[in-house]
């Protein structure tokens, strides 16, 4: 299951700048071109656009003892059959039993009479009723994933124990999917953005960068400036409270993916005494400055990426497109995608795969394991190295980036990003943490950050978004939270095992559970140790021993 929004390797040099890499590729500082641009029409200035007030600071909020409250708390949920799903037909999934709904929850948790948005829900329903023991409230990640395509789409993943004794309730967080969406663009500015690659000169990258940003922001500020300062993940945890007391659940129980383990941890801050049995997945460390962990995460990357070249010399050798040195296969690929900057290949819609596409095309295999996944990445390579046909790395970055075989996009990215700024946005590095940075990057993947250069980290995060959040990177304690189990594996590329460490050590009560492999997240990997130890946790609350491994 791929959750975590990494970024693309060859926009490391405008997204590590940006520094909203905690949960997430870049928002503001991504390389998109304004409206103006993609439409083939003068662009604007590039000055600042007219900042958001900041929103009035939001309290502590009390929940359900906040009698401002409680229209929201009070709120019956009208359930209903799904409506017809194409998605779910064209992959052949029953959604008959499941239900949908809506929550209406407060857009400014500090005004909560002055606005509201309703958020998408699906629910399905325990399939032993007479065990059933509450809900399960569910996110894979993103941050701008969908949690009602988690659960409609990979029902399978909940086999077993978790249904039987669990309603499991999947939501699209405010500001994605279908719960009031960050919009700034349209289909065809997307297509036209996404066919860019990111200048190899330093001062001409430097110039795009400043121009696309400050276009990127002031499209987003016209099309969704209602929503920017209200789509932080701390807005998200009280709308997840709102839905734990209306689903009848006095404790939330919670199984959060990748960016989901952020929210859940905001939750556990938030809420204590309201934690049930929550799972973190994939973990992020919420201590972590934003440009250190987009380092960390590049060389995640890399290691999984020479890992993956490395094992298709030795044990792939007749579908392996990458010679026959595993010292220089990765290197061999690499210079391939990289060369697709002045040779794009064109693929069977016209559409162009160019250096980056490619790249995020590979990168975004990288998220599954070496067992069920790596086999698509020598396929796609070696259609393109061999045959000149980027079909299936193109595929590959349209599911990454959230675009369908119609050409339609969801909302993902402009989520994502919108959301990533309003969760932290770090101020400008100091010369010696840059350069730290860069050196650390030259060392340990050359490949990923080739061209980075000092320069490219000169400027604060999320400098020219319309909205500044007071929000900053810290360590969650939770004190008084129930025990919360975390989980990480060792190969992970996209939220690194340190970070689970980090965050299980944070916490005043937590657990580390380990699988030992490839990939990323490790709920719906198939690894039996690790489905055994999350059903048991969930319907029983029996915490694995501290120091388990699932090999």
């Amino acid at each position: 299951m791929r959750t975590f929004r990494a970024a693309r390797p060859r926009v490391l040099l405008t997204a590590l700048a940006a520094g909203t890499l905690l949960l997430t590729s870049a928002c503001n500082d991504t390389a998109k071109p304004s409206q103006d641009q993609a439409a083939g029409t003068s662009a604007p200035g590039t000055t600042s656009p007219t900042a958001t007030p900041p929103p009035t600071p939001t309290p502590k909020p009390t929940g359900e003892a906040d009698p401002a409250l409680q229209p929201f708390y009070g709120q019956q949920i009208a359930w209903a059959d799904c409506p017809a799903d194409p998605t779910a037909e064209k992959l052949k999934i029953d959604i008959s039993g499941m239900q949908c709904g809506k929550l209406h929850v407060p857009l400014d948790y500090a005004n909560p009479g002055t606005d509201a948005i309703d958020l998408a829900l699906v629910k399905y329903p325990a399939a032993k009723p007479d065990q059933r023991i509450g809900s399960l409230m569910v996110n894979p990640g993103g941050p701008g994933e969908s949690g009602v395509g988690m659960v409609k789409y990979g029902a399978k993943d909940f086999t077993g124990a978790m249904h039987n004794r669990f309603d499991v309730i999947g939501f699209d967080p405010r500001g994605t999917g279908d719960s009031s969406p960050v919009v700034c663009y349209d289909d065809k500015q997307r297509d036209a953005a996404d066919q860019q690659d990111a200048p190899l000169d330093l001062e001409t990258r430097k110039a795009e960068h400043v121009k696309q940003a400050t276009e990127h922001a002031a499209a987003c500020q016209a099309k969704s400036g209602r929503l920017l300062p209200f789509v932080g993940t701390r807005n998200t945890a009280r709308d997840l409270d709102v839905l734990r007391a209306v689903s009848g659940d006095k404790k939330l129980n919670y199984l959060g993916i990748s960016y989901g383990t952020y929210l859940g941890s905001l939750y556990a801050e938030e809420f204590p005494k309201n934690t049930g049995r929550l799972v973190l997945d994939g973990a992020v460390d919420p201590s972590q400055d934003t440009m250190d962990h987009g380092v960390d995460q590049q060389v995640g990357f890399e290691k999984s990426f020479e890992r993956f070249a490395a094992d298709c010399v030795e044990n792939h050798a007749d579908e392996c497109p990458l010679g026959k040195d595993p010292a220089k296969a990765a290197k061999k690929a690499a210079d391939f995608l990289d060369g697709l900057y002045d040779h794009p290949l064109t693929v069977k819609d016209g559409r162009k795969l160019g250096r980056d596409l490619a790249w995020t095309g590979t990168i975004s295999v990288l998220y599954g394991d070496e067992k069920t996944s790596w086999k698509y990445l020598r396929a796609a390579l070696g259609w393109a190295m061999v045959r000149g046909k980027g079909d299936y790395l193109m595929d590959s970055a349209d599911g990454y980036n959230g675009r369908d075989e119609n050409g339609h996009y969801s909302p993902m990215q402009e989520s994502n990003g919108a959301i990533g700024c309003a969760d932290a946005a770090r101020p400008a590095p100091t010369p010696e943490h840059a350069k730290q940075a860069v050196d650390r990057l030259t060392a340990e993947a050359p490949l990923l950050s080739k061209g980075t250069t000092v320069d490219d980290y000169s400027e604060a995060g999320c400098a020219y978004w319309p909205f500044k959040t007071t929000e900053k990177p810290h360590t969650i304690r939770a004190e008084g939270a129930a025990p919360i189990l975390v989980v990480g594996s060792t190969g992970d590329p996209a939220t690194p095992y340190a970070s689970a460490e980090a965050l299980a050590k944070g916490f005043a009560s937590a657990t580390l559970l380990t699988r030992v492999g490839e990939g990323h997240g490790a709920f719906g990997k198939g690894n039996v140790c690790i489905d055994r130890a999350l059903e048991a946790y969930l319907t029983e609350g029996t915490m694995p021993a501290d120091g388990t491994r699932c090999s």
